[in-house]
């Protein structure tokens, strides 16, 4: 047997403490703790920032970090898409035939849609390409069909399916200018889990009631192989002829998600790491994702027979990645809605709020736990406040007498002091900016809402001459600075997405959020380009977007569903503090970024 310094050209290192960055293979001895160390490759599947929209059996192409679902059942049949960017899903154009159960190939800014299913046309032979924004009619498969498939754009393979007759083996390759009939599989079935190119690709599993068969292609005919362990169907695929994996499914009786998950070395099938959520149809990237980074989003977690928003990450690597998520941390000492909060994660302010009448209650944040300071002047509840703990500014809001207020308050770091009220008294507004430097924005003015702009240099406030294009109420989403600014969301009524950008003269349209909704809590540290919005209404929401200056994305979802709640910090350490599920909560929440660390281990040296 070889020594490992005959493998890798030197004795294994002797340290005090594992290296800071270690290399795949490298081994050392830790003189501290006496075991011998290296890096060990983890295999697992990790939640990841949840879809827009609920689907099942959608088309997936791309890859983990640049990854596309199109159409698929919401019920019903849909023909939106949604794009990932590796951190979040945000809306991409729209399908020419709304679908279900097709196939799909590609890159993200190269990507093929085909076949499927919807409800007036039940089988279809429609294709589309996608350049990353639009899609584009291209000609139709030769047989109208469910249909599975991998491949790229311009070398695809469709497999399988099922026509008005029932499962059928035909197969079908695209060029990029036409589909033409190609060998046929040895088990007609619809509902496959297919992976790999054109010229070596893989059909596993299968409809109907769950098969186990598997069939290699070879550019020209089809060869039965190893079959899977679980038989299934619907099941999602990811990877190549001798590296793929096949994960989730149903079976029968019941149509029974699955979570199991099984990998393919080209030869045999070995067991994996299992999905945390039992499911079916999720869009995957089957065309051009490996086995070592796959993605499953959405899909069917009968029972009970529900389409879910669910994402997850599959990774095979030397590290091991813990997925962002909102998670609990300390309470607040008093319970309340209509709140808001500013400044940082280690040192934010929450004030204002509504217990069974406006409260004047303000309360620290150290980053760990909240101590109650000095109260409002003025009790309120739908206000808004900007800046960080020991230079905050609050202004406007609602009370009783009267309903609409226009005072403004700074906060040294331990007391209020009352300043120039707003020339609009208003509540349910937005605020962004500084102490010195505050901006106003929308709000109610019963009966009416306003998009008036104000701003604050410190001493007083400017009508601004131009006012958000939409005016709008309903604790109006903002961030940034004075000259830098983001107002989202609200309600007219009805509850819009509306989101404008201010220059420090001017609001201008900017695309609009994945939801519209109202009552939901903004990152209020964060900037016109990297903001949360967090919760809201219609409803108790759990739903979480990020603006990045263009356009918005999913994050990962709240645990806790609700609106009205006060947040403060960024978007990299986000806290949300109290709100109403129902009833009014002290429950706070803190984002946490995903994170990877390397996957050291002990060996023995036996």
């Amino acid at each position: 047997m070889s020594s490992y310094k005959e493998i890798v050209g030197q004795k294994v290192t002797k340290v005090s403490a594992d290296p800071s960055d270690p290399k795949t293979g490298q081994m050392w001895y830790n003189s501290t703790t006496g075991k011998l160390r290296a890096l060990s490759v983890s295999k697992a599947w990790s939640s990841a920032a949840p879809l827009n929209t609920a689907r099942e059996k959608s088309s997936g192409f791309g890859t983990q970090a640049a990854a596309t679902v199109a159409g698929g059942n919401t019920p019903p049949q849909t023909n939106a898409t949604e794009e990932y960017n590796g951190s979040g899903w945000s809306t991409g154009g729209t399908l020419n035939t709304t679908r279900q159960s097709g196939g799909g190939g590609g890159t993200q800014t190269a990507g093929l849609a085909y076949g499927g299913y919807n409800g007036s046309t039940p089988y279809i032979a429609d294709s589309e390409e996608y350049d990353g924004s639009t899609w584009s009619e291209g000609p139709n498969l030769n047989t109208a069909r469910y249909i599975t498939g991998s491949g790229s754009q311009t070398a695809a393979i469709g497999m399988g399916g099922a026509t008005s007759t029932g499962g059928t083996s035909a197969c079908e390759e695209y060029d990029g200018s036409n589909w033409t009939n190609t060998g046929a599989l040895n088990t007609a079935r619809n509902y496959i889990a297919g992976f790999g190119i054109q010229t070596a690709a893989v059909a596993a599993t299968g409809g109907p009631a769950g098969k186990a068969d598997v069939e290699e292609y070879n550019g020209s005919t089809w060869t039965t192989v190893t079959s899977v362990s679980n038989a299934r169907e619907i099941a999602m695929s990811s990877g190549i002829q001798t590296d793929g994996i096949v994960y989730g499914g149903r079976v029968d009786p019941g149509s029974v998600s699955m979570n199991k998950t099984e990998g393919y070395d080209g030869t045999s099938w070995s067991t994996q790491p299992t999905m945390a959520t039992a499911r079916f149809g999720s869009g995957a990237n089957q065309s051009s994702g490996t086995a070592s980074a796959a993605i499953a989003a959405g899909g069917n977690t009968n029972p009970p027979n529900t389409r879910v928003t669910t994402t997850e990450e599959y990774n095979v690597s030397t590290n091991v990645i813990t997925a962002a998520a909102f998670a609990s941390g300390n309470n607040i000492n008093n319970a309340r809605r209509y709140l808001r909060g500013f400044g940082i994660k280690t040192a934010g302010v929450i004030c204002g709020g509504y217990t069974t009448s406006p409260s004047a209650k303000t309360e620290e944040f150290n980053g760990t736990t909240y101590s109650n300071s000095s109260d409002l002047g003025t009790g309120r509840y739908s206000l808004a406040a900007c800046g960080i703990e020991a230079a905050g500014l609050a202004f406007g809001g609602l009370n009783t007498t009267p309903s609409t207020r226009g005072e403004t308050e700074e906060y040294n770091g331990s007391s209020w002091s009352e300043q120039t009220n707003l020339n609009t008294p208003r509540g349910e507004l937005g605020g962004a900016g500084i102490q010195t430097a505050g901006l106003a924005f929308g709000g109610s003015t019963p009966p009416s809402v306003t998009g008036a702009t104000e701003e604050y240099n410190g001493s007083s406030w400017t009508n601004s001459p131009n006012s958000l294009n939409t005016a709008r109420k309903g604790e109006v989403g903002g961030a940034g600075t004075q000259t830098a600014a983001v107002a989202f969301g609200g309600s007219i009524p009805p509850n819009t997405g509306a989101t404008e950008e201010y220059d420090g003269s001017s609001w201008t349209a900017s695309n609009a959020m994945l939801n519209a909704r109202s009552q939901m809590s903004p990152s209020q540290n964060g900037t016109q380009s990297a903001v949360f919005a967090m919760g809201g209404s219609p409803g108790t929401g759990s739903f979480v977007e990020n603006y990045d200056g263009t356009s918005w994305s999913t994050r990962p979802s709240l645990a806790t569903s609700r609106r009205l709640g006060g947040g403060f910090a960024t978007t990299t350490d986000a806290v949300l503090a109290g709100g109403y599920t129902g009833s009014n909560v002290a429950v706070t929440e803190e984002f946490t970024p995903e994170t990877t660390a390397a996957n050291v281990k002990n060996f023995s040296t036996s």
